[in-house]
């Protein structure tokens, strides 16, 4: 950031030290040295606005990955969600059959030994009718508990994107400020050196306005040392003063 300073320095330099253009407000400035001026100041410029410039292009694209991503994430817990809850139910489903089938077969065979076998046999197919009904809440309960999981997941996910989205925001922010700063010393120095010059100028107009009425007094001077000369030294006859001679006949 000092070599931004020093070659501005240089430029207003450079300006200040031109030679001006008679009767304008222009000056010369040598092309080389200004263009090298300008290649350094472009250089020396901070990375940083750089950067944020390349936020700023990216700043649209940033924001619809972000969202694309929470979609996405969202869509696959709900996926995920949905074929653990499936999965879940096919095994209750399953065992709630298998336990049927075992408790009709329990009960057949109960009704051909004895009435006792009979209640024996409907107290176990009671039992595991409870223990598959029991352990298909918990298959579900836990297929929903992770389906939450999920969804929040995706929510958090969704706002630390929606966050990086601020920061993107505080860097579009900036980048302006540093720019309209960089425009307001432009128009600063431009103005500066517009009044220098005409300064310069006036100075110049005075100085040979000057001379010019330096010349004109020393021209009149002239005109009239020759004047007096003409008129010869005093009590000199001038060429009336002669007689006139007669020519001969």
């Amino acid at each position: 950031m000092y070599r931004v300073f020093e070659a501005l320095d240089e430029l207003v330099q450079t300006v200040e030290q031109a030679y001006g253009v008679p009767m304008t407000s222009n000056c010369m400035v040598p092309r080389n040295d200004m263009l090298a001026l300008l290649d350094d100041l472009r250089n020396a410029l901070p990375i940083e606005i750089d950067d944020a410039q390349d936020v700023l292009d990216k700043q649209e694209h940033i924001l619809r990955g972000a969202e694309d991503r929470a979609r996405e994430m969202v869509t696959d817990a709900e996926a995920q969600a949905s074929g653990i809850v499936g999965q879940a139910q096919d095994q209750s489903d399953a065992m709630l059959a298998d336990a049927q089938q075992r408790a009709t077969g329990l009960v057949a065979k109960a009704e051909d030994d004895a009435d006792h076998i009979v209640g024996s046999a409907r107290r176990e197919a009671d039992e595991t009718v409870g223990r598959a009904q029991s352990e298909a809440d918990r298959l579900i309960a836990d297929g929903n508990e992770s389906y939450r999981r999920s969804v929040d997941e995706g929510m958090a996910e969704q706002e630390r994107l929606v966050s990086e989205s601020e920061v993107v925001r505080r860097a579009n922010e900036e980048a302006h400020r540093i720019v309209d700063s960089a425009h307001a010393d432009s128009n600063r120095l431009r103005s500066e050196c517009d009044d220098f010059v005409d300064s310069k100028l006036g100075e110049f107009e005075e100085t040979l306005t000057g001379v010019l009425r330096t010349v004109g007094r020393d021209r009149q001077a002239l005109r009239r040392g020759a004047g007096a000369a003409g008129a010869g030294p005093a009590g000199a006859p001038v060429a009336g003063d002669y007689p006139l001679r007669r020519r001969p006949e």
